[in-house]
């Protein structure tokens, strides 16, 4: 069976408005209340989108079954202590919800700049970063001497629920496929993931974890999915999206990219015979009332999901 989650504050190139603790509230309680198996937040330095942490820290509290997770959360440039220990905090205080989609970060001059890192340095510190997140979590006293960090005996606590969050990688490039293949507990493909794509993704990261002598489960292929509530103009930050889509080829019509909510299931449908199971919906237009468009997009995918099930983490 498929989980699907939504993607809060709604697709972030259009998000206009500051981060509101009430709709936020809003959102994450309907999106648990009507059976939702994950609520996400992105990550936009130079947006008007709140800090993922924070943000699903908030979630957290307000909530008390969905699971919550990062879409995607960038690595390179974050000290692998103190995220580990922010992140593990988050795991703790969630009872255990959380799942971390991790990525190189976007090609934003604003947001290299705010990380600090050159974009030919990311892959690397990012190969180094991940497993260190894990011994941090897992071991006690560290020791490690890299480019991304140096510790000697560095316990970092608290410790978080288990094993630790789920580790997903974003990304769409052959090397972001192998590495997610080689190192993460999933994939979560980007807006424009394609059934062909998908597909493709699937195949490629499923080798590479034969290579590296692992494997990732059937439901650790996953992708955002965008979708519009209703067939209505698009604003201005929508239109300027589709046309840089249409310019690059990736999509044809706004349909292709973010069918309506009659379509949606159909789209869905067809990603999950590509072999995703994970499917996290971002509404291509900021809704002006959440309760209200949750609970259209549960009537329309969540359906045939009885009963609904008790969300978690999606490791």
């Amino acid at each position: 069976m498929s989980r699907v989650g939504v993607l809060f504050p709604g697709f972030y190139p259009g998000s206009s408005l500051p981060p509101d603790p009430a709709v936020l509230t809003t959102a994450a309680q309907v999106a648990e209340r009507e059976g939702f198996d994950g609520f996400w937040v992105p990550e936009r330095v130079t947006g008007l989108v709140a800090d993922p942490v924070v943000a699903l820290a908030h979630a957290a509290a307000v909530t008390a079954r969905i699971g919550l997770g990062t879409a995607v959360l960038t690595l390179p440039g974050r000290p692998p202590a103190l995220l580990a220990t922010q992140l593990a905090s988050l795991d703790r205080m969630s009872g255990g919800r959380l799942t971390v989609a991790l990525g190189l970060g976007r090609a934003d001059p604003g947001e290299q700049q705010a990380f600090g890192v050159q974009r030919a340095q990311r892959a690397a510190l990012f190969d180094e970063a991940l497993p260190l997140l894990r011994r941090l979590w897992r071991e006690g006293p560290v020791t490690h001497d890299g480019a991304a960090a140096h510790y000697e005996g560095l316990d970092v606590l608290p410790k978080p629920h288990g094993a630790g969050p789920a580790l997903w990688l974003g990304g769409a490039s052959d090397a972001q496929l192998r590495r997610a293949g080689r190192i993460a507990d999933g994939w979560l493909g980007a807006s424009t993931t394609t059934p062909r794509a998908a597909e493709r993704a699937r195949a490629v990261i499923a080798a590479a974890a034969a290579r590296a002598d692992r494997a990732i489960g059937d439901d650790g292929y996953g992708s955002v999915v965008p979708y519009r509530y209703r067939d209505a103009p698009l604003g201005p930050v929508q239109q300027m999206v589709l046309d840089r889509l249409r310019a690059e080829r990736v999509v044809g019509g706004v349909d292709e990219f973010a069918p309506t909510l009659d379509r949606l299931p159909d789209r869905l449908r067809e990603l999950t015979a590509a072999g995703l199971s994970t499917f996290v919906l971002v509404p291509f237009a900021e809704p002006a009332d959440w309760e209200e468009e949750l609970c259209a997009l549960a009537a329309a995918v969540l359906t045939a999901r009885t009963p609904r099930r008790r969300a978690a983490t999606y490791g």
